[in-house]
């Protein structure tokens, strides 16, 4: 750390990253840990096997709730976002593992969250159904203005505490939740299915969802890299009503 911080390196985003880093994933691989309750050893076959012939068998799983073949694959994403995101992100135990950056082993950096223009400021309607409609100019100009300055204030107190010689974990006290942070998060399908089940707003959903729309952004994009990575399965998750099985 530097004895004296330049406001002009602080940084300003109004997106999410979100990254795969590896997997293991794959449609044949809901077919064999399916066949192998009447095939027993002989289901590894189907790793040799071309899945489209049995997107039937997919499809019934799903249909049917048979959900433990959906858990034999992984995916690992590195997501960069707000601290609000991850809190939220957080509450998916079941078939997640995470690991995040530490504000108590590194000095956190100056990247903070301002919505977007086309981001919908109103909240309008009760708990359990509500609806966002666009802001208007003046109320764009006041969170825009109102989110910078807050951050520039809290992270210029964060780092005089720090060249003071406060311990990190303490001086990290002052930072907002605006703050972007960064992790690896780690799944199987049926987690997946889940997430996505509640965090993205769909018409052809069975049930309906109102998440945030900060963390729908990370939901879209996850959703984006596992459709390519298991096209039958998330067509079964589709015509099914968005319901993880």
């Amino acid at each position: 750390m530097s004895d004296t911080f330049d406001e002009s390196e602080i940084r300003f985003r109004s997106d999410v990253t979100v990254e795969l880093v590896k997997h293991s994933a794959g449609d044949q691989d809901v077919l064999w840990a399916a066949r192998v309750s009447t095939a027993g050893e002989k289901s590894l076959d189907e790793l040799q096997k071309d899945p489209e012939r049995s997107k039937g068998l997919i499809n019934y799983l799903m249909r049917d709730k048979h959900g433990s073949p959906f858990e034999h694959n992984s995916m690992t994403f590195f997501v960069s976002a707000p601290i609000f995101v991850f809190r939220e992100f957080h509450r998916h135990r079941v078939g997640w593992s995470y690991n995040e950056e530490s504000g108590r082993y590194r000095e956190l950096q100056p990247v903070f969250y301002v919505p977007a223009e086309d981001r919908k400021l109103v909240q309008q309607g009760k708990p359990g159904a509500y609806d966002f409609v666009d802001g208007t100019a003046e109320q764009f100009k006041i969170v825009g203005e109102s989110t910078r300055e807050s951050y520039r204030q809290a992270y210029r107190a964060y780092q005089e505490m720090l060249a003071a010689g406060v311990a990190r974990e303490v001086a990290r006290t002052t930072l907002p939740v605006g703050l972007y942070s960064s992790m690896y998060a780690t799944c199987n399908a049926r987690s997946l299915m889940h997430f996505l089940g509640l965090r993205t707003r769909r018409d052809d959903a069975a049930y309906p969802s109102f998440p945030q729309r900060e963390i729908e952004m990370v939901a879209e994009k996850l959703e984006a890299a596992w459709a390519e990575l298991m096209p039958l399965t998330y067509a079964a998750f589709n015509m099914n009503g968005r319901v993880a099985p």
